[in-house]
């Protein structure tokens, strides 16, 4: 994905940053817009020896070649176990965390210390940094508050309001707006995706999901979702739960119970549309089925309906049994059609 195509002013800004950088740095803005790529790019720049005149890094020199690697010594990076590339839940075996942890930020104390290499800088990436428990996140405040010299933090965070107004108070923050959809289309069909304008608004413009939707595998668990969710009243909740939890299941932790509540969330806002006569904003091919659907649907049910799943979502990251979670949702979906 060309982040630079998508994201050039901001790379501007952070470009112009290099001869005065603070000793942290809040990247925040909308899920999978590419804030987290952006953050490594920089970090790589920084790190490079000889970066273009656009701050790109050259790829050639031995900074660069460690980066590439996994092992420049000068580079740390905290995200939750969960996120590594090439992890695969076993059966059986404890499940990847989805937090960063409080050994993972008591484990910078010995990279902190030590002399930089070459008199260079020192770069730890946080991403996201809401995934810390209270306890982790005072751990990281407290390196926050007496900075190592010669070290950039730089922090990526999709829901800032999560953070600790005092991490916040310490990182100077920098907002990552949302692509436009003609540029985010384009960088998904240079990329070879089919489809791009559906994608992205399933992804809700972010071309990074929409990424993730196309390729991922994972579209049939959403097809099945809106062929359940589009037999309305007639929709069958215990089935919708039994299928959609041998999904989750089939994908080895790859998809999520919050995931599939936001897909139903994104499916309500837009029956609201619907029953306002507004074009749907995520499932494009579906606005017929929608305004049928809304037809059907006093409007206060549906906005109960959604505040109610607000409070679904939260629930989803919780330890719970997926079967009965499943069928609550899906039974809230078919009250909405009660006479």
């Amino acid at each position: 994905m060309n982040i630079l195509k998508l994201h050039e002013q901001v790379w501007s800004d952070l470009q112009g940053r290099r001869q005065k950088l603070p000793h942290a740095l809040l990247l925040v803005g909308q899920k999978g817009i590419g804030k987290f790529e952006l953050a490594k790019l920089f970090a790589a720049s920084l790190l490079c020896e000889q970066p273009q005149h656009t701050g790109i890094p050259c790829g050639a020199c031995l900074a660069c070649n460690w980066y590439s690697q996994g092992n420049h010594p000068d580079f740390r990076l905290l995200q939750p176990e969960a996120l590594s590339a090439d992890l695969e839940a076993e059966e059986g075996k404890k499940k990847p965390s989805q937090q960063i942890t409080i050994d993972q930020v008591r484990g910078l104390d010995d990279f902190l210390i030590v002399g930089t290499h070459r008199a260079g800088l020192r770069i730890v990436v946080v991403n996201p940094t809401e995934a810390m428990n209270r306890n982790t996140a005072n751990a990281l405040l407290k390196t926050l508050e007496e900075p190592a010299p010669n070290t950039l933090f730089l922090l990526v965070s999709s829901e800032p309001l999560r953070l600790l107004p005092t991490i916040r108070s310490r990182c100077q923050t920098m907002p990552v707006a949302l692509p436009s959809s003609k540029v985010a289309a384009q960088v998904l069909a240079d990329d070879g995706i089919p489809d791009a304008a559906r994608w992205l608004a399933l992804a809700g413009g972010s071309p990074s999901l929409a990424i993730e939707l196309a390729t991922s595998g994972q579209g049939a668990w959403l097809e099945l979702l809106v062929k359940r969710l589009s037999a309305g009243r007639h929709a069958d909740p215990l089935a919708m739960a039994a299928e959609l939890e041998k999904a989750v299941k089939d994908s080895k932790g790859k998809l999520l119970l919050k995931t599939v509540v936001e897909a139903l969330q994104k499916w309500l806002i837009d029956l609201n549309l619907a029953k306002n006569g507004m074009p749907t904003r995520y499932f494009l091919p579906q606005q017929a089925t929608m305004t049928g659907l809304a037809d059907m649907i006093p409007a206060v049910r549906l906005l109960h309906c959604y505040r109610h799943m607000i409070s679904r979502r939260q629930e989803a990251e919780q330890p719970l049994n997926a079967r009965l979670f499943l069928e609550g949702i899906f039974l809230d979906y078919r009250a909405l059609f009660a006479n």
